[in-house]
């Protein structure tokens, strides 16, 4: 038996991790920002 290996599917799932750390950094940028402006007008 001979394994063969599927480089599409690799290809795949390097595009899920680049767009997931995309979508992750504008999630926690907005978070934080968010945090900051809450913060911002609650010590206001």
């Amino acid at each position: 038996m001979e394994q063969q290996t599927k480089p599409a599917p690799r290809k795949n799932i390097v595009k899920w991790i680049k767009r997931i750390g995309f979508w992750g950094f504008i999630f926690f940028l907005l978070k934080g920002l968010l945090w900051l402006a809450l913060g911002y007008y609650v010590f206001k």
